[in-house]
């Protein structure tokens, strides 16, 4: 079985495959100063508890965003479970043309996103990406990665708003009953929620001008259950995109 981690700038994903098939899925923070021995203890307890013998694994990728953490993976893989570990990077065969203009920046999770997400369209895409950062990736009709757009994610907002206005105090992000505010609360979630969902509605509408090809919108992240449904331009939402890629980009990869 494969082993396949996202290791996000808030999360780590971690997704177990049997084959093609996603069989397990559990999720830690992403904590810099976590050795690598406790997040192997961890996440071995935690496939544990859902099922999952961690002797059966025997093959793993990661996709990183945050540096520092990188080595750590590695090593806690290379302790928990006995392999080395297929990191997303410069060499790695993607299957995919990236046409922006330094390859070596483009996160590693946009990449394995664009792949996934094109092996699900089969067509020009554009992937919305309810992280940290909202970010917008467009894929060619051929396949190619072509770049993309980098806004302030859901969260960020929402914590510049509390942090910044002293009359306005923290709530939760959630679905306000109507756009038009009658409380403090109600105001601040239709700011944040119908906010993010119409830059979204926005943004996809200017990539879609701008672009010469026709070309579907796929949304993943943790808001994205929660911002879609209040857009007209995600088509579908898949919460295990870049774990699904990364499966596919290990098979790319380890093939004969």
């Amino acid at each position: 079985m494969l082993l396949a981690i996202d290791v996000g700038n808030t999360n780590m994903s971690y997704g177990v495959f049997d084959g093609a098939e996603l069989v397990q899925h559990v999720r830690t923070e992403s904590v810099h100063n976590r050795t690598a021995d406790e997040y192997a203890v961890l996440v071995r307890q935690m496939l544990e508890l859902r099922g999952v013998d961690p002797g059966l694994i025997d093959g793993a990728i990661l996709a990183s965003v945050v540096p520092v953490l990188t080595d750590t993976v590695m090593q806690f893989v290379r302790t928990a479970f006995g392999c080395e570990p297929l990191v997303v990077g410069p060499g790695i065969k993607t299957g995919m043309s990236i046409r922006y203009e330094n390859p070596r920046e483009v996160g590693a999770d946009r990449i394995v996103n664009a792949v996934a997400a094109y092996a699900w369209a089969k067509q020009g895409v554009i992937v919305v990406d309810f992280g940290t950062a909202t970010t917008f990736d467009c894929v060619t009709p051929q396949g190619d990665y072509l770049g993309g757009v980098i806004a302030p994610g859901i969260q960020i907002s929402a914590e510049a708003l509390f942090a910044r206005a002293s009359r306005l105090h923290r709530v939760d992000i959630a679905r306000p009953e109507r756009v038009v505010g009658r409380n403090p609360v109600g105001s601040m979630q239709s700011g944040i929620v119908y906010g993010h969902a119409s830059l979204v509605d926005g943004l996809c509408a200017r990539l879609k001008d701008e672009l010469d090809y026709p070309c579907r919108v796929l949304a993943t992240g943790g808001h994205a259950a929660l911002i879609s449904p209040e857009t007209t331009a995600i088509e579908h939402v898949d919460d295990h995109l870049t774990l699904t890629g990364l499966q596919l980009l290990y098979a790319r990869n380890e093939s004969p």
